[in-house]
């Protein structure tokens, strides 16, 4: 995240967007245990990033 969102809005986004399939931002979803690529990929998703992201 912090390569496409920059380190400073990447904390931010991470700890204030719900991710919709998650049910949840995706600091909580770590903090809660999901896998790392797992919230990568609903990140992916809801950024709509380019498929050289994946």
């Amino acid at each position: 995240m912090n390569h496409v969102l920059g380190a400073s809005y990447a904390r931010s986004w991470a700890s204030q967007y719900v991710l919709s399939d998650l049910e949840r931002t995706a600091q909580e979803a770590l903090d809660a245990g999901t896998p790392p690529k797992q919230v990568w990929a609903s990140v992916w998703r809801a950024l709509e990033l380019p498929a050289s992201e994946r």
